[in-house]
């Protein structure tokens, strides 16, 4: 490092960048957290690159075209339009950028345990390609000390020091698909440098673009800040899921039961049951933090039953659908069963870990002759439980008149729930989606 360029300069021109809104911005990953933030910090005034090794998502951003529901139409065509906001999918091009925000899965193995794959392969390249001045801020979900013990050494072997010749630091995604209230540019977000001109480098960035930000002493705080926030819902949901389990050995409804607790005004959050847990974060992150306290000679005992429960919730579905047809006197082997929705959660087009995935599964390994629909997901493309593709089929009568049974494993809200009632023979409700349904209730099983 030359006296005439030190690692005061490298700050100080970052800085300047950042607060003239003269920075380039890439974001690593254009999925459901990466392709809002891209147009968030391109609708602050800065020159934003996305960068992604799907071709297909490149050209449709470089189109203007839309893919993410929680992203305006209008915002993306518009930043293209102006030549503000392109895609690649070419790691050389982020050279150039000032601030690379990285986005990208954090998968759990086979054998639940964390998947730093995808955040090892970008940090290769990014090493290759980094320059003095640069601030990299991670926000993948991973457990506490992956920032500093896996990404920093990985990128310090580009030749760069960080905290003078370039700048590392963690703020955690906080995406709520489909929420009409919090967005990325209002929803508080933590950022932790590995060192103080880290810190002060993430927060001019986020401050830039995003209502509230708030700093904490570390990337290890911010990163046990996210799993835990996941962790608290994971665990609450596995509450109830347990109650749903004694209320159906009791032979009470889960639902009445937590309508009656929900008219308490004060010391109460009522979560709701379900099939099981789905989405990027819930089914992964409280297994990310159980394996990390490991390391510690800890154990979470109540973190993994809470995991344990909550596995167990698409067998009890299964349970309660073999049960309805033994009341039937039928079999789930050769039954028409229709799953009605595939959706982590209503009114989304996001899939990863849905338990729907994990029932179909089940049915089909009982015999069944299993389809679903979903007017949020058109298909499912191979993965963990399916070696084939599968569609959705239409929601019509002829369609329903066919099964055996519909099973609502997401309950989205602009199906007509009464109407599917009407048109079928047995209807098993993991969701309480038919709570409204006046007619026909003799169909229905509720979970």
């Amino acid at each position: 490092m030359s006296v005439a360029h030190s690692a005061v300069n490298y700050f100080e021109e970052l800085m300047e960048r950042i607060q003239k809104r003269t920075a380039l911005v890439a974001v690593v990953g254009l999925g459901y957290v990466g392709l809002p933030l891209v147009v968030e910090h391109g609708r602050a005034g800065f020159r934003v690159i996305g960068l992604d090794n799907n071709p297909v998502k490149v050209d449709k951003v470089n189109r203007g075209e839309n893919y993410i529901a929680d992203v305006s139409n209008a915002d993306l065509e518009r930043l293209v339009e102006e030549g503000r906001l392109t895609a690649t999918g070419d790691y050389g091009d982020l050279t150039a950028a000032d601030v690379i925000i990285v986005c990208i899965p954090t998968p759990l193995t086979v054998n639940k345990e964390p998947d730093l794959s995808y955040i090892l392969s970008v940090a290769d390249k990014l090493r290759k390609i980094m320059r003095p001045g640069q601030l990299v801020v991670l926000e993948s979900t991973t457990y506490p000390g992956t920032t500093e013990e896996v990404l920093e050494p990985i990128l310090e072997t580009s030749g760069l020091t960080v905290g003078s010749e370039f700048f590392l630091a963690f703020s955690p995604e906080r995406v709520n698909p489909s929420d009409a209230v919090f967005k990325t540019h209002n929803t508080p977000k933590l950022v932790g440098g590995v060192t103080p001109r880290c810190l002060r480098a993430a927060e001019a960035l986020y401050t830039s673009s995003i209502s509230d930000v708030i700093t904490v002493s570390s990337p290890r705080v911010a990163e046990l800040s996210k799993v835990f926030e996941n962790t608290y819902r994971a665990v609450n949901i596995a509450l109830v899921n347990e109650l749903a389990l004694l209320c159906d050995r009791m032979q009470l409804s889960v639902w009445e039961v937590l309508e009656a607790a929900k008219t308490k005004p004060f010391g109460i959050q009522i979560f709701e049951p379900g099939p099981g847990v789905g989405g990027h974060c819930i089914p992964l992150d409280p297994f990310y933090l159980s394996w990390k306290a490991r390391e510690y000679d800890f154990s979470t005992r109540f973190i993994e039953l809470a995991g344990e429960i909550n596995l167990r919730m698409p067998y009890f579905v299964l349970d309660k659908i073999g049960r309805a047809f033994n009341d039937r006197e039928r079999s789930i082997k050769g039954a028409h069963v229709l799953l009605l929705g595939i959706a982590y959660k209503k009114d989304i087009n996001d899939e990863r870990e849905s338990p729907a995935l994990k029932v179909f599964e089940l049915l089909e390994e009982a015999g069944a002759v299993v389809s679903y629909h979903d007017p949020f997901v058109a298909r499912v493309k191979p993965h963990t439980f399916f070696s084939r593709e599968i569609r959705s089929v239409a929601l019509t009568s002829e369609v329903l008149a066919q099964q055996d049974c519909v099973v609502i494993t997401t309950d989205h809200t602009n199906v007509d729930y009464q109407w599917v009632v009407n048109q079928s023979r047995l209807v098993v409700d993991s969701r309480n989606a038919t709570k409204q349904v006046r007619e026909h209730r003799e169909r229905i099983v509720l979970l």
